[in-house]
């Protein structure tokens, strides 16, 4: 039994090592050979045009498109102003929202900005209308004219019933309307009813004025006159006797105190 066990092993091995041989001593396959000629070469011709760079060629990458970075705006100064104040409401109103805060000081400015220019507005039109004494369109009742300005100047040295004659008879009865009412207020400085001053209005003689009834009187007389010298239109007859009357009755009242 053991002879034929070593018979195949040696039948087996012998075999195995006859393959090797056949590899080893095995040549490789021939490969056909390819041999190439000139024709078979060939050259391209075609003009090939060179890139070149311009001068100025950033300024072509310059939109929005070629932005890989965005940078934040940096804030000005009215921003930080505004983001200040935010944060001082913040602190003392104990709120915790940030862009809450912000909105409110906006807002809060705005309203403030809106306050002061309707305040300089109505200062402006104020002064306008103490100046020039009208609302647009209208006189002022308060204004005296600059005409005759000499004789407004000199009035405690007038003799206003020989002025007022003159204008009656020259058929200048508005003019006559305004001597009677330059020589009342001649006649109320000289008895320390008003302190006469070029520059006062209507408005600042009454003012002065202490009794109710001189008060009463010398409101009506400034609406007469005012009506009649700034109404720019000539009185008839009959009302200018009944503005003369009560002009009279004025002057004389004031003269006797």
């Amino acid at each position: 039994m053991n002879k034929i066990f070593l018979i195949i092993s040696f039948l087996f091995f012998s075999g195995i090592s006859h393959a090797q041989d056949s590899l080893v001593t095995a040549e490789p396959p021939k490969v056909a050979s390819i041999k190439y000629t000139e024709k078979d070469i060939q050259v391209d011709s075609s003009t090939i045009e060179a890139k070149t760079f311009t001068k100025n060629f950033k300024k072509k990458y310059t939109g929005s498109d070629f932005v890989y970075e965005q940078k934040a705006p940096e804030k000005s100064l009215w921003q930080r102003f505004i983001e200040w104040l935010a944060r001082i409401y913040r602190s003392l109103f104990k709120e915790q929202n940030a862009q809450t805060s912000v909105d409110f000081v906006t807002v809060f400015l705005r309203t403030i900005a809106v306050l002061i220019i309707v305040f300089v507005i109505y200062l402006i039109v104020k002064a306008l209308i103490n100046k020039e004494g009208q609302w647009i369109f209208g006189k002022n009742s308060n204004k005296r004219n600059i005409y005759y300005s000499d004789i407004e100047k000199n009035i405690h040295l007038l003799d206003f019933e020989k002025l007022i004659q003159e204008s009656i008879q020259s058929g200048e009865k508005r003019i006559a309307v305004r001597y009677y009412y330059l020589w009342l207020l001649k006649v109320m400085a000289q008895n320390r009813y008003i302190e006469w001053d070029i520059e006062k209005t209507n408005s600042d003689y009454l003012y002065e004025l202490q009794k109710p009834a001189h008060r009463e009187e010398f409101t009506y007389l400034s609406y007469l006159y005012n009506y009649i010298w700034y109404g720019e239109f000539e009185i008839n007859e009959n009302s200018f006797i009944k503005a003369e009357n009560r002009f009279k009755n004025a002057i004389k009242t004031f003269s006797n105190g």
